[in-house]
């Protein structure tokens, strides 16, 4: 099957050949015939769980998706007929901040996607097996399900001297990924690292640290950047790809709009502030204690398109801004060497023209003042209407 890297391409595994699930890290009985892969449903009933939990979890699916509750019979044939799909998770120049997020994904739980949703046969951060016998596992997986796995990459290659600046099993990054990549079915970027470069790309970068979709030009990639990214929103676009057999839609960057659709300003709790000119000018001052906007000390919300501001972190908890710090832009292209956190941005659109944060006050005031002299004047015009005595008086005093 050719893959042309647009948005929505399917995901359909064929005849290619069987999977039979196993623990992450542990090797397969190669003497063991292939038995069809097992369903995500199939390894729920096998966990004890029962129809009516199964059912309920295909609700939280689709409400953490963000799609209707018609599409819950969807989710709930797909996870019972699909068979599980093989990941191959591979790290290159990174601080493993999205794995250490991803584990914390409550809706739905990693565990359930590691060990239910999708066979993670390869991890080299999380799996137990290491050395030679992780990388016997990798090749075996590889070599069976042929253009069939999908490859989730977490940091980037580093191209300078032929990669030798991030090594692997005594070979670069950078081969090891062109060798996976080459038979995979899609690709899954995660964090701003492997979707943009982030700081191991910083000026001058001198390991020429790249962005995947620079390097693997052959297969779609799907990014999903953040510095990391949010957990729900990486174990959601892995739910969305399996359950319907294809890569979400994706913006002109390659995010997935479900989720990198909308800036963190457009739904932000602290918006009504920005609307009405009320800016927090230092961290210590009584604007902050109020929780106004932080837009001019460095928020970089209107600016940033990411889940932040609806999603949230740890269970919904909170996000950085709600914490009472600015959104740094860790999710778009560039962010590191944009200047200061602290600095602010030049230029918003607000109103439909451009303004400067020092005069989004006096546009707002102006709008409210421009709204109570329109409504005097009505008013005026009405009363007149209804006293002719009243239009005469004022007649004769103009």
């Amino acid at each position: 099957m050719t893959w042309n890297g647009r948005s929505g391409v399917s995901l359909d595994q064929g005849k290619a050949g069987t999977h039979r699930g196993c623990e992450l890290g542990q090797r397969p009985n190669p003497r063991e015939e292939p038995d069809p892969m097992e369903t995500f449903y199939e390894v729920m009933r096998r966990q004890g769980i029962s129809r009516r939990s199964f059912l309920k979890y295909c609700s939280l699916t689709a409400t953490s998706l963000g799609l209707a509750p018609s599409f819950v019979p969807q989710i709930a044939h797909a996870m019972e007929t699909k068979p599980r799909t093989p990941v191959l998770w591979l790290h290159g120049l990174e601080c493993t901040c999205c794995s250490e997020s991803f584990i914390r994904s409550a809706h739905p739980l990693a565990k359930d996607a590691v060990l239910s949703m999708i066979s993670l046969d390869y991890d080299d951060t999380l799996m137990a097996a290491a050395g030679h016998q992780a990388e016997a596992i990798l090749d075996e997986i590889m070599a069976k399900y042929k253009g069939n796995y999908i490859l989730a990459v977490e940091g980037n290659p580093p191209l300078n001297e032929d990669g030798m600046f991030c090594i692997q099993s005594g070979k670069p990054f950078l081969e090891k990924l062109k060798r996976v990549a080459a038979d995979c079915k899609a690709v899954i970027a995660w964090g701003s690292c492997a979707s943009w470069g982030c700081v191991q790309a910083a000026k001058p970068n001198p390991t020429q640290a790249t962005p995947i979709h620079k390097v693997i030009t052959d297969k779609p990639i799907i990014k999903v950047p953040g510095c990391p990214p949010i957990a729900e929103v990486m174990t959601g676009v892995i739910t969305y790809m399996l359950t319907f057999d294809r890569i979400p839609e994706l913006d002109r960057q390659g995010r997935p709009k479900m989720f990198y659709s909308q800036r963190i300003h457009d739904k932000c709790y602290r918006r009504p502030h920005f609307d009405a000119g009320q800016f927090v000018e230092s961290f210590d001052d009584e604007n902050a204690r109020k929780g106004f906007c932080l837009y001019k000390v460095g928020c970089k919300g209107p600016t940033t398109y990411n889940a932040c501001s609806t999603v949230m972190w740890n269970e919904g908890t909170s996000f950085p801004i709600k914490a009472g710090h600015g959104c740094i832009g860790c999710s778009e292209d560039g962010f590191w060497d944009k200047g200061s956190f602290y600095d602010r941005l030049t230029n918003i659109h607000q109103f439909g023209i451009e303004a400067n944060a020092d005069k989004v006050g006096g546009t707002a005031a102006g709008v409210v003042g421009a709204a109570i002299a329109a409504h005097a004047a009505a008013s005026v015009i009405k009363r007149l209407s209804h006293d002719p005595d009243a239009a005469a008086r004022a007649e004769s005093r103009s």
